[in-house]
């Protein structure tokens, strides 16, 4: 009961390596390095001492070295340096991403430029290329055919990459791999010809503006009225005028 009332919380889980500092430093002599250079090798009491006089924390920096070399830094400053280091060493790594192209030994001319320019797009995002090509049935029996495929396929992207090796036959294929070469010697990534104003749609006929004056619209026969005189009162245009109310004419109810 005791030993679990000493640790009531389970200790910090840390991602990278623990790094020691001022009195969790389990060596007995360490080997001192100031702003100034190396200082020598005290006793782990008198570099914590040297330590606080300056206002800084002895670091544990190289604890496999014999005796394990202390740094006087500031900790916080150390995480600091440290954590852009790693970032900055992560940013130069390159991932290394590989895309394939499948080509045959009778492609078409139209699918050969368009894999072409796909893998001249991925050369230049910084990607490899690896170029399979497949033969099917008696295609077999002249392979020169598929080396020859390939070939092209690397001249034509020799100003962007380079190959790996020579084609080589694997199985019922040729493989290669491409690498792009350095941006400073990469030719740069081809415009289209068509341009974004191919993709664009086409414009529409502009209709003509609306006439600020439109002329009357003319009125069938079937509607025509026959006006009233003015001096009659009324209407100027009596859609009832021209009709016979007399009695005579008038239906039968």
């Amino acid at each position: 009961m005791e030993g679990v009332l000493s640790r009531p919380f389970p200790p910090r889980s840390h991602s990278g390596p623990v790094v020691r500092i001022n009195g969790k430093i389990r060596a007995r002599e360490v080997r001192v390095i100031g702003d100034e250079g190396q200082l020598g090798v005290f006793s782990l009491p008198e570099a914590i001492n040297m330590a606080r006089a300056k206002g800084v924390d002895l670091v544990e920096v190289a604890p496999n070295a014999t005796p394990p070399v202390c740094r006087l830094v500031d900790f916080g400053k150390y995480r600091y340096e440290q954590a852009k280091k790693e970032k900055e060493s992560k940013k130069h790594q390159h991932a290394n991403r590989v895309k394939e192209i499948q080509l045959s030994p009778s492609i078409d001319p139209h699918d050969f430029k368009v894999k072409l320019g796909h893998a001249v797009d991925f050369l230049c995002e910084d990607m490899k290329v690896k170029v399979n090509l497949r033969f099917r049935g008696r295609e077999m029996a002249h392979k020169e055919f598929g080396f020859q495929q390939v070939e092209n396929f690397i001249k034509e992207l020799a100003p962007y990459a380079h190959a790996d090796s020579e084609p080589k036959l694997v199985g019922r294929g040729v493989t290669v791999m491409i690498s792009p070469l350095p941006r400073n010697k990469r030719a740069k990534h081809p415009t289209r010809p068509d341009g974004e104003a191919a993709s664009a749609p086409m414009d529409e006929p502009a209709e003509p503006p609306p006439a600020s004056n439109p002329p009357p619209r003319p009125v069938p026969a079937h509607r025509s009225v026959t006006p009233l005189p003015s001096s009659q009162g009324g209407f100027t245009n009596n859609p009832f005028a021209a009709l016979d109310l007399s009695p005579e004419t008038s239906p039968a109810r």
